[in-house]
């Protein structure tokens, strides 16, 4: 009995062992598989619109309150910017893309990739931009044509608590030809495809999450390998790819084969989120989503990007004052010129197009004029308050029939204002409105010669007109050659090359005078005789009174007088207005310039 006791005693203590060694493994086994989420908040194509506005997103500083709202609430987020960040509007294009890399920093971006309107301003000062920066701008397939060196930096890894992240950078090859030639010169730009195969060989033993953030876009005339989709399709091992360039809206992003493809619009119109969860050092979840500029408006903008944004404003109005060129005739903007005829003032900003790209001619909307130049000194400011949209210039193919119908569309409400009423420069055309429309449009010469139907001439339009506005859908069909800087910058660098200006109406537009409606002479033969009805035979009417119409009481003002760093987009929404509304009231040619002291008038509620 005792020995068959010992041996039941024996296999106790067996069982026990058993039993505390396998809930050891048990809590092994769970140590290991913990689970991690990392947050991605992204944006891309910003194009300088830092404000929130009726065509635009919600504004960096609101951007800036929800990524706070996400830091908050998550240990481990990345904020990333696809591209095309620094440049288009005049707040960012007065300061070469500074003012925009000085808000990036406050609201705490961690990187970006180099889009190709980062080059907008050359490549020179793209590297001082990077120095500027709190956070890298990188790029794994822009070469130094002359040494091989990567131009920039050409990813990061990012070491959070229980796993890494490696984000590395691809930049568009159209960047030689979508950016001011001169902007790129020196630098080789490689096949994305092969770039991010040599990326992911290099990060995959150091990192638990692959990401490459990339300015390529999904556009299906773009090269496949010059695009999202085709670094998805080929090359294995990327977790996600936070795309640019293209401007699509990616509700819960594209899945290609095992990668995840998200881009947010433009224009902080939306904000980012994709959350990746990791288990056990692999990817385990993977899902994006969209903060909407509509749910965003319900939150406070960030105070301190807002005092940023306020302070660059501020700044910029001392810039403004800057004099680049100087005129000794008055140039005239006026709405109904510019809208219904050729200018001299048309004819200067078009002659500025073709001066910057050495396109065969340009073409560009009376509506983008907004206001004229008085006769003397030629600021910052009187460009801006001209050309305050911020519009590029864009190059394009263009046959001599698609010109035509262009040109007749523009001039379809010819003699009445329109804003698609077309400027030009190297070019010269006669407008019948006595024709039908359609076939309004005569004597077109280009060059001096005549328009050649089947006869492909390079173009120089307006980023608008490019895709589509006012009715331009030919333009959107043509070939894209280049994507050059703005309009102001092209028009501020032709004044500044050129000193004095004293452009003239020198007949690039030639109309045919309105035939009053043909009337009939009278005659004795014309004349039909009505036999008058007897008197009984008409019937009596009572007659009609009508009341007077009320008269339509004024809109009652109040005053707002203008704080030290106040902005008019601001103290619109404290009054419940748009800046827009506030504008028109105050006949302020330029929103973006107002002074302390001044006094705004708000409608009363």
């Amino acid at each position: 009995m005792k020995h068959v006791f010992m041996r039941r005693k024996y296999l106790v203590l067996f069982l026990a062992c058993l039993m505390v060694f396998s809930s050891f493994s048990t809590l092994v086994v769970f140590a290991d598989e913990q689970e991690h989420t990392l947050v991605v908040l992204h944006t891309n194509d910003i194009h300088g619109r830092v404000l929130e506005g009726r065509f635009d997103g919600m504004g960096l500083d609101r951007v800036g309150a929800l990524v706070n709202q996400y830091r908050a609430e998550n240990e481990n987020v990345l904020l990333l910017d696809a591209g095309d960040a620094v440049h288009g509007m005049p707040v960012a294009t007065i300061e070469r893309g500074a003012s925009i890399i000085r808000i990036m920093n406050e609201i705490g971006y961690d990187l970006l990739v180099a889009g190709n309107h980062e080059f907008n301003y050359g490549k020179e000062r793209l590297l001082e931009l990077d120095e500027m920066a709190d956070f890298p701008v990188i790029a794994a397939n822009i070469m130094v044509e002359e040494t091989g060196d990567y131009f920039l930096p050409p990813y990061m890894i990012y070491e959070f608590d229980g796993f890494k992240v490696g984000v590395f950078g691809l930049a568009t090859p159209e960047t030689l030809y979508k950016s001011h030639p001169a902007g790129t010169e020196g630098l080789l730009f490689t096949d994305p495809v092969e770039a991010a195969t040599e990326m992911v060989a290099e990060l995959e033993d150091q990192v638990d999450v692959m990401i490459a953030l990339a300015h390529l876009g999904i556009d299906e005339s773009s090269l496949r390998n010059e695009t999202s989709i085709g670094v998805a399709e080929q090359v294995e091992g990327i977790h996600l790819i936070v795309d640019g360039h293209s401007h699509h809206k990616l509700d819960e992003g594209l899945m290609v084969e095992e990668t995840l493809i998200v881009m947010a619009e433009e224009y902080t119109k939306n904000l980012g989120v994709v959350e990746i969860t990791v288990t056990d050092g692999e990817v385990s979840s993977i899902n994006a989503m969209l903060y909407e500029k509509e749910e965003a408006m319900e939150i406070e903008p960030d105070p301190d990007v807002v005092a940023v944004v306020n302070k660059i404003i501020e700044n910029q109005q001392e810039i403004m004052a800057e004099v680049v060129g100087k005129t000794t005739v008055h140039l005239d903007g006026e709405r109904e010129q510019v809208r219904a005829g050729e200018t001299n003032l048309g004819n200067l900003i078009t002659d500025s197009m073709v001066w910057a790209t050495d396109a065969d001619f340009a073409f560009t909307n009376g509506g983008g004029i907004r206001a004229s130049i008085a006769e003397g000194d030629i600021t910052k400011e009187d460009i801006i308050t001209v050309l305050p949209f911020g519009n590029r210039v864009v190059t394009k193919k263009m046959t001599g029939d698609a010109i035509l119908e262009a040109l007749e569309i523009a001039s379809s409400a010819y003699p009445e204002p329109a804003g698609k009423f077309a400027h030009v420069s190297g070019m010269t055309y006669t407008i019948d409105p006595n024709q039908p429309e359609g076939q309004r449009i005569s004597d077109v010469t280009i060059g001096g010669e005549s328009l050649g139907m089947d006869v492909e001439y390079v173009m120089a339009t307006n980023d608008f007109l490019a895709a589509g506005g006012d009715e331009m859908t030919m333009f959107v069909e043509a070939f894209t050659i280049t994507d050059f800087v703005s309009m102001d910058e092209a028009f501020m660098d032709y004044l500044t090359e050129r000193g004095e200006v004293a452009p003239e109406v020198e007949g690039r537009i030639t109309t045919v005078a309105l035939e009053e409606p043909f009337e009939m002479e009278e005659s004795e033969a014309d004349v039909i005789e009505i036999e008058e009805p007897e008197m009984e035979e008409l019937i009596e009417e009572e007659p009609i009174t009508e009341d007077p119409m009320p008269e339509m009481p004024m809109m009652e003002h109040e005053i707002h007088v203008v704080q030290e760093g106040e902005v008019l987009w601001r103290i619109a929404e404290q009054h419940r207005t748009t800046w827009e509304t506030l504008a028109e009231i105050n006949e302020l040619n330029n929103p973006n310039v107002i002074f302390p002291g001044q006094e705004i008038l708000y409608p009363a509620h």
